[in-house]
């Protein structure tokens, strides 16, 4: 099967193809697609918080929301971009349609659980990073 390959690589079958875009042409298509699922988000916290019975303020859950577009600042990818779009209108989605528990929502807002390091012998020597 290698040599299969190896020969279609020499005859010159393994082209550079242009990768089609998902969703996106363009960085600045993706970039309005973002700020458009942001401003979605904004507009639907007060009925986040009406519906889920959330014990927060309504600035709180915005910035809770920008913290979150704010994790995947660094991607440059169109195609990951538009990817993360979809993830995002997906769970907008079913955040307003209560297709969420309470408990999903409101882990958004707890602090993640430390795991707690090991304190006896047998626990640090196989925790340990080699």
């Amino acid at each position: 099967m290698s040599s299969t390959f190896a020969r279609a690589v020499a005859a010159g079958a393994a082209k550079r193809v242009p990768i089609k875009p998902i969703v996106s042409a363009n960085p600045d298509q993706a970039k309005r697609r973002v700020l458009t699922l942001y401003k979605q988000w904004y507009r639907a916290v007060p009925l986040i918080i009406r519906t889920y019975q959330l014990p927060y303020a309504v600035e709180t859950v915005q910035e809770k929301i920008k913290e979150q577009f704010m994790k995947n600042s660094h991607v440059r990818d169109v195609r990951a971009i538009d990817i993360l779009i979809i993830k995002g209108e997906m769970d907008l989605q079913e955040t307003l349609l209560n297709w969420k528990q309470d408990c999903h929502v409101r882990d958004y807002f707890e602090n993640p659980t430390k795991v707690q390091e090991p304190t006896d012998f047998l626990g640090k020597f196989l925790t340990q990073k080699h």
